[in-house]
């Protein structure tokens, strides 16, 4: 038996997910009936972060165990091959430790958050960033969530539905920068809470829009309340960049 650890780039428009689920076709579900395609087994593939319903990513980890014997290239081209046509590929493969798990052993994840600020409706990027159409202050955002650095309960900032036992977080990095008319927002944690970036983000754009002040901000995430935040931004923009270990 081997434990083969993978990093997976996708489009998520039109799937429910990362999870299996009997709503909709999922991540999970796609590699899954790739590697049955591939060598006739149906292992579960587990993933690094339970990406939501029209989430990209272009970094995430994911790990199952096979029986049968093949060259890392090997699973990574045959995935690849019997994933077609879906927006999913396996970009690289290794074979690793039966300790190793995707979602446990993972130090840190990191979140980008696309926000494209123009007034022309999007064409190329449509599903795939938020079109802000009024001018945001991306400097104010920033010191906006600089605010929100280091470990606090972000129960403001955590959906209603979400699993995790604590609300509370520690956030490393959480930056906003202006590259011509896309606003970027990056965020960097060992583990997020349900919709936690989504949250932010939508909050940091009252900011940018001079409806809220940094203070504001601060004082929404002591208020410990979902309800003092600042909307969820679409699902869109958001990509799961990278995982540490």
């Amino acid at each position: 038996m081997t434990r083969w650890r993978i990093t997976v780039e996708y489009d998520g428009t039109g799937y429910v997910g990362w999870q299996r689920q009997d709503n909709g076709p999922s991540i999970q579900e796609a590699l899954e009936t790739a590697i049955a395609r591939f060598c006739g087994e149906t292992p579960r593939v587990f993933g690094a972060g339970r990406t939501d319903a029209g989430v990209h990513a272009s970094g995430q980890v994911a790990h199952f165990d096979l029986e049968k014997s093949a060259r890392a290239d090997t699973v990574a081209d045959a995935l690849n091959a019997h994933l077609r046509p879906e927006p999913i590929a396996v970009l690289d493969a290794a074979a690793v430790e039966s300790s190793f798990d995707a979602r446990l052993s993972a130090r840190e994840r990191a979140y980008l958050y696309r926000i494209v600020n123009r007034r022309a409706p999007l064409t190329t990027e449509r599903g795939h960033a938020w079109l802000v159409q009024t001018p945001l202050d991306a400097e104010a955002m920033g010191a906006a969530a600089a605010r929100l650095l280091g470990k606090h309960d972000f129960s403001t900032f955590r959906a209603s539905l979400c699993q995790a036992r604590s609300p509370v977080k520690t956030l490393d990095v959480l930056e906003v920068a202006r590259e011509g008319e896309e606003i970027r927002v990056r965020a960097r944690a060992r583990s997020f809470l349900h919709h936690q970036v989504r949250n932010i983000v939508g909050t940091l754009k009252l900011v940018g829009e001079g409806k809220w002040s940094a203070d504001d901000v601060a004082a929404a995430l002591e208020a410990r309340d979902r309800r003092k935040g600042g909307p969820t931004a679409p699902a869109c923009g958001l990509y799961l960049r990278e995982v540490l270990y």
